[in-house]
């Protein structure tokens, strides 16, 4: 029998190479032998790793070192996060469109986590979608019955979407039957996002929501950011993947928070 070890799955690499990315953007600069022995891969892997990053443009490879792209590398790992965890956000988002009525108002965010269940809403009509995201927009526009109305303020190009206290006042102005957010960071039951302003929008779309849905993979777990807001038990329902930690989701539970497992098929891990 050959010892070779097997190739990791590419959703391995892929998440690696994101989080690699998010250190590299944190400290501005790394060295790369250091990140090698962080993320406990061979130089040679992640020279590659590094490699895939600099050829999208996320980063600049230097000699001995890596270093981020202050204002361009944060636009662009907006859409490199949209592309990770497609299996997880599948899932979640099959699970979440149940929870969804033809002639409803429904409020999503702008979340990339949430975009697979608004390309599922396409198949609901009559629906008003009320949203801060262009990319929401631009999926549900072209469909004709389906009203989309999307809350203006300060634009942000990371996140494609608008925030800020217009944002946050129109919400107040708004009712919809059910909306779904996600969470950057989750840790004890307690949500966590690195923008205040996105902070605050989400804690000020659970006041203009009948019912709030939830939708977060197992990535986000056992992680903070700078700004909280609120816990999972402030939601009517929490959707996670099964690779979720199972202390975070009996942290979850023990706060009172109605807490739905979408089962996944086991994926090889890197050793």
């Amino acid at each position: 029998m050959s010892s070779r070890r097997a190739r990791p799955p590419e959703a391995v690499v892929e998440e690696r190479r994101q989080d690699v990315l998010r250190h590299v953007i944190e400290h501005g600069e790394a060295r790369i032998d250091e990140l090698g022995e962080r993320f406990g891969v061979s130089l040679m892997t992640m020279h590659r790793d590094l490699d895939d990053l600099a050829e999208r443009g996320l980063l600049r490879k230097l000699r001995g070192k890596v270093a981020a792209f202050p204002a361009l590398t944060m636009e662009i790992a907006a859409r490199f996060r949209e592309g990770l965890h497609l299996t997880e956000k599948e899932a979640l988002g099959a699970a979440a469109v149940g929870e969804i009525s033809a002639g409803q108002t429904v409020f999503v965010d702008c979340s990339t986590t949430v975009f697979p269940l608004v390309n599922r809403m396409r198949e609901i009509e009559p629906l008003t979608v009320v949203t801060n995201s262009l990319r929401v927009v631009r999926i549900l526009g072209p469909c004709q019955g389906i009203e989309t109305v999307l809350i203006g303020g300060r634009y942000n190009n990371e996140f494609d979407s608008c925030a800020g206290p217009d944002v946050v006042d129109a919400l107040g102005d708004i009712r919809a039957d059910v909306g779904f957010i996600s969470a950057t960071a989750v840790a004890g039951g307690r949500l966590f996002h690195p923008v205040q302003d996105y902070a605050a929008l989400k804690n000020a779309a659970r006041g203009s929501v009948h019912r709030n849905v939830l939708l977060v993979d197992h990535s986000k777990f056992g992680k903070t950011a700078t700004y909280a807001h609120g816990e999972v038990s402030d939601y009517d329902l929490v959707i996670v993947d099964s690779r979720t930690p199972e202390d975070e989701i009996d942290a979850m539970i023990e706060l009172g928070a109605a807490v739905r497992v979408v089962a996944l098929e086991e994926t090889a891990k890197e050793e």
